[in-house]
């Protein structure tokens, strides 16, 4: 019997030494219009392109394709809302002819190849089916998350310069509504670049007044709207941009070419995710997100699954087995989500209880990914959910997973606290600050050699400079991904925090994502963030803030010297370990990443700008009085 990791081995290497030929065959799953000139097009570097000369759709690759090849049947999407009651479903010819008339709705209103539209939406079905139609006319779409700040929406508007925004009159949460129309109203009024039109969708929940001459109801619209054919164009054309914060104020708008896209994306279903055509695959997220774009809208529709698109929350819809509730319902066959919606699940059904109420037995195994997930949560949610569970870890720029556990190749055993191996096309190696490769198992600074595969950023909107000087700059030859960490003995992946999360304590360089990893093992703890924070005599100390399961009432002060005794014995002395604080919660954005960034310039007494994506402001109002208190230094 071949070695599991034997076999990934092999496959890593020829990927690597054998690009073109690897990412040639990938490709035969993909129908072209036209066939490429050049695999991999290296004329330029660092701009590498993957598939010059070649032309498709996306949209024909994800719906028409299926719908016209014997899948017209089959469902192609699930829609399931527990803050509205609702669900529906969509065969794929059902789907396939929606998506043609909302890009007849697109096209009436001037929306051709190459321009430009800003989706402001819910997780909706028509937020999928205008990025699809996008696609069709071969336009570019730029998703913002639903609810976003006005001055953020208008820097992306002024950055993407769109013809026409597609937004709806309002979100909807667990016991509130918020209104999209007012924040887009407001965007579009400080905004330097005019759109000429807007397609509202008008959720019964809560109506918008449109703006006479500028606003267009997109029930209309649509329903008067002509289907319109695929329109084939340039493999190396731009399918979308999607902005990523930047450190100097100005978005960066990561951009997706159209072949490369396809064809990663196609690969990965099977590859990583062990999805086939008819399988249900559930991805948690928000279309706003990386993770919605690829895996919610993209993935799995090229490789003929069925997607599913969940408006609500893992807890409060209306309790801790929502998840269950839809795993079992729609007979899931694997989920993509964030550890902090299961931290979310685990504080608040500790043992699990609610699993007992659902038929789990259509689970083949838990993903998990946007940041590190400590393996006291990939312990807990194996034992409810008796699945294998997949730590991997790509980032909003590389579009899929920089590395993972290959489950459609070769299974291999899981790490816990390990995000497993690279992916295929992904020269994962480690450079100190110098540049010099470091030891195995020592941490260091994460980087991918160049050409990266395709599906990864070929560059900025508009800004090739801002491309190089983010992330290719500081090591020539590499990208940067931003992330600190290491490689084990057999190659597998360990990200331990971002490089700004690496603290330096009289002189020793210690990881924040190993000490989170010794809270996180206790069983008081619901979830934890370590952040370094300024000191005058160790130049940086570490903080834990933690929150606690529900129902635990012990003194937390005996559950923080225990913490602190447990960070000494297994950390060791050097890493001052002397504080930490229990807390209600954690500042996160809406995606579940905790704001470690803010939290830190809080401690330092340092200015800050509000995170635009920040789920709840109130919370760093409560932190900012226990962390510039001085109690975080009086130990």
């Amino acid at each position: 019997m071949t070695d599991p990791l034997l076999a990934y081995q092999r496959l890593h290497r020829q990927s690597l030494q054998e690009p073109e030929k690897f990412w040639a065959d990938a490709a035969q799953a993909i129908h072209w219009d036209r066939p490429w000139d050049r695999v991999l097009d290296d004329r330029h570097p660092p701009f590498y392109r993957w598939f010059s000369g070649g032309r498709l759709n996306t949209c024909y690759n994800a719906l028409d394709r299926h719908a016209d090849g014997g899948r017209g049947e089959q469902l192609a999407l699930i829609y399931d809302s527990p803050v509205t009651g609702t669900q529906r479903r969509y065969t794929y010819a059902q789907l396939r002819d929606a998506v043609a008339r909302v890009a007849g709705a697109l096209r009436a209103q001037g929306v051709g190849v190459g321009d430009r539209v800003v989706i402001y939406m819910p997780v909706v079905p028509e937020a999928l089916m205008a990025m699809l139609a996008c696609a069709r006319l071969g336009a570019v779409h730029s998703v913002v998350f639903g609810g976003f700040a006005p001055m953020e929406l208008a820097k992306r508007i002024d950055d993407a310069q769109p013809r026409v925004i597609v937004s709806a009159s309002c979100g909807i949460e667990p016991g509130r509504i918020i209104e999209y129309k007012p924040l887009l109203d407001e965007a579009l009024r400080i905004s330097k670049h005019a759109v000429d039109r807007c397609l509202i969708l008008q959720r019964p929940q809560r109506e918008a007044s449109l703006q006479a001459g500028r606003d267009i109801d997109w029930h209309h619209a649509v329903g008067n709207a002509e289907a319109v054919a695929c329109v084939s164009i340039a493999a190396t054309d731009p399918l979308y941009i999607l902005y990523t914060s930047g450190t100097t104020g100005k978005p960066k708008g990561v951009v997706r070419d159209c072949g490369g896209h396809a064809v990663a994306l196609m690969w990965s279903m099977k590859a990583l995710y062990d999805i086939d055509a008819g399988d249900v695959f559930w991805t948690a997220s928000d279309v706003g997100w990386a993770v919605g774009h690829s895996y919610m809208v993209y993935g799995p529709l090229l490789a003929g699954a069925t997607t599913l698109m969940y408006e609500g929350k893992p807890v409060g819809t209306p309790d801790a087995g929502a998840f269950w509730r839809v795993i079992s319902e729609h007979r899931v066959k694997a989920l993509f989500t964030a550890p902090t919606a299961f931290r979310a699940i685990k504080k608040e059904d500790p043992l699990g209880k609610l699993t007992g109420r659902y038929d789990l037995s259509s689970l083949k195994t838990l993903f998990l990914a946007g940041e590190r997930c400590d393996p006291d949560t990939v312990a807990w949610a194996g034992s409810m959910l008796g699945v294998p569970v997949i730590d991997h870890w790509w980032q909003t720029e590389t579009g899929w997973s920089i590395a993972g556990n290959f489950r459609g190749l070769a299974p291999l055993p899981v790490k816990p606290g390990s995000a497993s191996v690279p992916a295929p096309g992904y020269d994962v190696q480690v450079l100190d600050e110098n540049g010099a490769s470091v030891a195995g198992c020592t941490v260091g600074n994460l980087v991918i050699k160049l050409p990266m595969p395709p599906g990864s950023l070929p560059t900025l909107w508009r800004n090739d400079e801002g491309y190089i000087d983010s992330y290719l700059s500081r090591y020539p030859g590499f990208y940067l991904t931003g992330d600190a960490g290491y490689l084990d003995e057999q190659g597998y992946v360990w990200v331990m925090s971002r490089i700004d999360d690496l603290i330096n304590v009289a002189g020793h360089r210690l990881s924040t994502g190993a000490m989170e990893e010794v809270l996180a093992n206790h069983p008081d703890i619901a979830e934890c963030a370590v952040i370094g924070v300024a000191d005058a005599l160790k130049g940086q100390l570490p903080v834990g803030l933690i929150v606690l399961k529900s129902g635990v009432t012990r003194d937390p002060s005996l559950i923080v010297n225990e913490l602190i005794a447990s960070v000494r014995a297994e950390i060791g002395a050097l890493a001052a370990f002397k504080t930490a604080h229990v807390v209600g919660r954690l500042p996160k954005t809406r995606s579940g990443k905790v704001l470690r960034g803010t939290m830190r310039a809080i401690a330092d007494g340092r200015s800050f700008t509000m995170p635009a994506t920040i789920d709840d402001p109130a919370i760093l109002n409560e932190l900012a009085s226990i962390l510039t208190s001085g109690a975080n230094r009086d130990r």
